[in-house]
């Protein structure tokens, strides 16, 4: 099993804190493993089983329990000593913010949970934990995760595990066991089909569900491009439906919800300012588009885009696109007094490229670092732009 270092090591300063520890990200991603495994380090540590409480929601036997009932379950097992309670999908049990709340002040208790929903924490329990609470966001597994878990270091076995990640995607599954293409294609599947219907179509009641997964298709396909309502818009009347733009930007918020995509802001590089238009959709993790439309190597440099935006969100940034003047650049990346930029190509193929792609840095005066990727393994660096091949950054 691969122990993720990197959420531990966020983990770690937080056990035996007064302080919530909530574990959010899309269905499947690892928040499970990573509980187990903040558990094992609890027991590294001499704390004894009885000590650890946990619960899976996802369970019928719990998801029925009313929180009256469960509450008492856990008193029960609470002997004055700290009790370590794990709660898994917390947001399958209805009311668990009343739940949550009342444990923190009636027993000595440190608390983990998991959800699948990005709301999880914008409803009462924000209010009743405010600053009482951290969020880690757990993603699928990067390209480093992968070569690490199958011990890859050879220059042959990482280019097809590469090929391999471009296709199939991070899922911690179909690594750690290894599945061929076509049980992670099923495996995707019905990974996909349950998160759209459990937590879209069944928690938002959405009534025309050929409508929405129609439009569901058209986002996936057009991963990374700019969106417009409009040309969805024109999309759909070649079927002769219509939609409102609230309805629209209703079922991006859902899909943002679920944890399935995310919306990504322009930012004015000259006028520092967000702009409320012309935004990108990102799926946050691209063997979904494979499955569908078995096209990410035809797409390469969408595809590429989305693994560097999901990368940059792994490690930490927020991230807008960048609009100068008539021209893009893909992402501009803070992290507290930190910033870059960064363009991504599949490749350096002719000076047109080269123009195009270190070119629009000349209009961007400040200091900060400015990068492009690209798959070339001829470094292409100049005028202080720093150009890397994808793969040495990912594997930083």
């Amino acid at each position: 099993m691969l122990i993720r270092q990197n959420y531990l090591k966020r983990i770690e300063p937080f056990i035996d804190k007064d302080i919530v520890k909530i574990f959010t990200g899309i269905r499947r991603s690892g928040k499970s493993t990573l509980m187990q495994q903040v558990r094992d380090l609890l027991s590294a540590k001499g704390i004894s089983d009885d000590q650890i409480f946990s619960v899976n929601f996802e369970d019928l036997r719990f998801r029925s329990k009313q929180i009256d009932d469960l509450n008492k379950e856990i008193l029960s097992h609470y002997t004055g000593k700290r009790l370590y309670l794990f709660f898994d999908e917390i947001q399958e049990l209805d009311r668990w913010e009343e739940l949550i709340s009342s444990l923190r002040v009636t027993i000595d208790s440190d608390i983990y949970l998991t959800g699948s929903n990005s709301r999880l924490m914008s409803g009462e329990l924000s209010t009743l934990l405010a600053g009482r609470y951290v969020e880690i966001k757990v993603y699928t597994f990067s390209f480093r995760e992968i070569l690490e878990l199958n011990h890859y270091d050879q220059t042959q076995d990482i280019e097809r595990a590469f090929q391999n990640f471009i296709r199939f995607g991070g899922f911690p599954f179909i690594h750690r066991n290894q599945l061929d293409p076509r049980a992670t294609s099923d495996y995707l599947k019905d990974l996909y089909n349950s998160i759209i219907l459990k937590d879209i179509i069944q928690r938002y009641g959405i009534r025309d569900v050929e409508l929405f997964e129609k439009i569901m298709l058209y986002f996936i396909e057009n991963m990374a491009n700019t969106f417009s309502s409009g040309n969805l818009t024109k999309y759909l009347k070649q079927d002769k439906r219509k939609i409102s733009n609230e309805t629209i930007y209703n079922y991006i918020s859902y899909s943002e919800d679920s944890m399935l995509m995310k919306r990504v802001s322009r930012e004015d590089v000259k006028g520092k300012e967000i702009l409320k238009f012309q935004e990108k959709l990102y799926l946050s993790d691209h063997g979904f588009r494979e499955l569908i439309f078995g096209s990410n190597q035809r797409d390469i440099n969408r595809v590429l885009e989305n693994v560097v935006f999901i990368e940059l969100l792994r490690r930490g940034y927020e991230v807008t696109v960048g609009k100068i003047g008539n021209r893009e650049i893909d992402f501009i990346a803070k992290k507290s007094e930190e910033k870059v930029y960064i363009q991504v190509a599949y490749l350096l193929a002719d000076a047109d490229v080269v123009n195009r792609e270190f070119g629009v840095y000349q209009e961007v005066f400040d200091n900060y670092p400015k990068y492009v990727l690209s798959m070339d393994q001829t470094d292409f660096s100049q005028e202080g732009i720093i150009h890397k091949n994808i793969l040495d950054w990912l594997v930083e």
